[in-house]
């Protein structure tokens, strides 16, 4: 009796332990993806060429395309980010994987002018020593009535 009562103890402590360190990691995420947005908006390249992967792609609207390119076009301000107005985000950590799904308002200056435009934004990051680094990214346009699914 007090071995079961013992096992059942530990297998407690052991979930507890488990869902701070995902619950942890998660806001960690989502901290950096936010992080991530206002970059974008102050055209940082420094702190986003640390942050993407090498082998990073960006998926668009006009196409996809690498982690140079993705700089050199925040750089540049052939698109500028301004203002990234996040509405929901859902994160999954999986052991050093986690998705992000963000509802956003992306009002972006493109071709000469403000485009104001709804989307679900996927970023994929991996842990790589103790940083995280983005894989990919991608926007797909949604109505404004899009929900994420927790």
């Amino acid at each position: 009796m007090k071995r079961s009562i013992i096992g059942a103890l530990l297998i407690l402590i052991c979930v507890q332990v488990s869902f701070a360190q995902n619950s942890a990691a998660e806001n960690e995420i989502k901290e950096l993806s936010k992080n991530k947005w206002q970059w974008m908006a102050d055209k940082n390249v420094d702190k986003l060429a640390t942050l993407f992967d090498d082998k990073s792609k960006f998926v668009h609207m006009s196409g996809t395309w690498k982690k140079d390119e993705e700089l050199e076009i925040i750089k540049s301000g052939s698109i500028w980010y301004k203002n990234a107005d996040v509405k929901d985000v859902a994160v999954e950590v999986l052991d050093d994987v986690a998705i992000v799904w963000s509802r956003i308002t992306l009002t972006a200056f493109v071709r000469g002018s403000d485009v104001v435009t709804e989307f679900t934004v996927t970023e994929v990051y991996k842990k790589e020593k103790k940083a995280w680094k983005l894989l990919a990214l991608t926007f797909s346009g949604v109505r404004d009535t899009h929900v994420i699914k927790h």
